[in-house]
């Protein structure tokens, strides 16, 4: 019975170890090695279905491994009992273990694929009607395997709203791989790492032959260039370095939206605003749970005044509302005039319900979520214009969309993302979500600055390093220098379509390189 599921159970236990490659363990080396496990057991696959139940194997490690917060805000915030919590945080496991899935019967399912690689004896005997090519192996490993995982990846982070979290990229944001954001986006990076796994999968095969030289010397290229791309400035400073402090609040959220907790919320905010001297202070995504209309007279003139005594502005999360309904929002105080940033990218079953007149009523029992759905602001909303800088705001899961921060571009001089991470409590999430911010950074040339209820609170340069940051769950304020930057990446002029391009170019190379079925008895040899 183990030998008949021991791939199954491979593939399993690669997606959980390649976790270890995300925040806050950062062994970027790891998913790649995961990742060529997964290609060596898609290659001794005998058939596509075998080979799509691989992939959901190693999907299910990873996003059960990897998401598993999603549990402590359905259960302990979201009160939704255990015995729904923990399946619904699993069938969403399982819904995102599809997409490798998909990637594995693909690849699989390419023209030519049985008998490309690794035919063992019984395969060998078996006869294949249905099969006229196959493709060297080579090419499976370091071409097409790669560019499918990437494709599906990309599928992922727009299908329902998208979920791009754990995309394999985001490991690499501390890497050498990282030197390809600025060019390519995080998916870009992503492929640059599979194609990494595939090739370390070649030289395994082909030891210290030709071929396995030649990927060994590939494998160097693709890193070496990462790090001499790292050295690229793509973009210019813009004015002087200014003064920055991130509010981290610290309100637990079982006490955020209590009406009890309010005026302690509030004076907590005052009194660790009104403490620094910096040109832009920001606080955390809805610091104020109250309506704009609602807060204080007397608290919004008097954080008004301190910005204007420090020659600066202030950003506040606080909900707005118009005839529309009600919005997510930012909105400035300070020697500018008052603007507001609405949110545009909701989160599904959070911040809006999806077919909310059949879905509305169950989802509105089992889980307490306040203000769970609002309205969106608009797509192409002006950067604020604040402490000098032009600032691209984003809340919460609004970061994890590189082709919508760069909407904002190339007008935007600095970054800005407002978040509350309470949510997930002391899981990985928030780590998680920093380091995501990173890549945000990279791809644009800009800072990002983040302030957060409970951590993580950072400052991250241009380059995607992250300069300081406080300690989670801790009261405190972030103070350090920031720096607007002008000019555009590579990355902000095309988007996602550089990459989603080159991988249908590496699609339609495999694809050329279909050669015919070798004879009965020679089936074993490989392209």
């Amino acid at each position: 019975m183990f030998k008949k599921y021991q791939s199954l159970i491979a593939a399993f236990a690669a997606g959980l170890v390649c976790v270890l490659g995300f925040a806050p363990f950062g062994l970027f080396p790891v998913p790649v090695l995961a990742l060529a496990v997964l290609f060596v057991l898609w290659a001794r696959a005998a058939t596509p279905r075998a080979a799509g139940w691989l992939g959901f194997a190693f999907g299910f490690g990873l996003f059960t491994a990897g998401i598993g917060w999603i549990y402590v805000a359905l259960h302990d915030y979201g009160g939704m009992p255990l015995w729904l919590a923990l399946p619904a945080t699993l069938l969403f496991a399982a819904f995102l273990a599809l997409f490798p899935a998909l990637a594995g019967f693909v690849q699989a399912r390419f023209p030519a694929w049985r008998g490309a690689v690794f035919w063992s004896p019984e395969e060998e005997k078996r006869p294949h009607p249905d099969v006229t090519f196959r493709i060297p192996v080579q090419v499976a490993l370091g071409v097409l395997m790669p560019a499918a995982w990437v494709l599906v990846e990309w599928v992922r982070g727009l299908i329902f709203t998208g979920f791009p979290w754990l995309t394999l990229g985001y490991a690499h944001s501390d890497s050498s791989l990282a030197g390809y954001a600025p060019v390519l986006g995080v998916y870009g990076v992503s492929l640059v790492a599979a194609v990494s796994a595939g090739l370390l999968t070649t030289l395994w095969l082909e030891r210290w032959n030709r071929q396995g030289r030649i990927a060994l010397a590939v494998l160097v290229v693709l890193w070496v260039g990462g790090a001499a791309l790292r050295s690229v400035a793509w973009t210019q400073p813009q004015g002087e370095p200014f003064g920055v402090a991130l509010v981290q609040g610290n309100i637990a959220q079982d006490i955020k939206f209590n009406q009890d907790a309010l005026v302690g919320t509030l004076e907590t905010y005052r009194r660790l605003v009104t403490q620094g001297e910096a040109r832009l202070t920001v606080l955390p995504e809805t610091a104020f749970p109250l309506l704009r209309e609602e807060v204080p007279p007397s608290l919004v003139e008097q954080l008004r005044q301190h910005a204007r005594m420090n020659d600066g502005d202030m950003l506040v999360g606080a909900f707005e509302h118009d005839e529309k309904g009600f919005y997510n929002s930012v909105f400035t105080l300070g020697s500018a005039e008052e603007q507001h940033y609405r949110k545009e990218h909701l989160v599904p079953f959070g911040e809006f319900i999806p077919l909310r007149y059949v879905l509305g009523p169950l989802i509105n029992d089992v889980l307490n979520i306040p203000m769970g759905d609002l309205a969106r602001g608009g797509e192409r909303q002006k950067p604020l214009e604040v402490a000098g800088q032009r600032v691209a705001v984003n809340i919460c899961y609004e970061d994890v969309f590189g082709e919508e921060i760069i909407r904002a571009l190339p007008q935007a001089t600095l970054l800005v993302n407002v978040t509350n991470d309470a949510w997930y409590g002391d899981s990985y999430a928030a780590e998680q979500h920093n380091q995501i911010a990173q890549l945000r950074a990279l791809e644009t040339g800009r800072m990002m600055l983040r302030a957060t209820n409970t951590g993580v609170t950072s400052i991250i340069g241009a380059d995607g390093k992250v300069l300081k940051k406080l300690p989670q769950h801790e009261e405190g304020v972030l103070s350090g220098t920031a720096q607007g930057y002008e000019g555009i990446t590579p990355y902000v002029r095309l988007g996602n379509t550089g990459v989603v391009l080159l991988l249908i170019g590496l699609l339609a190379y495999a694809w050329m390189r279909r050669e015919p079925l070798p004879e009965k008895g020679t089936a074993g040899e490989q392209g």
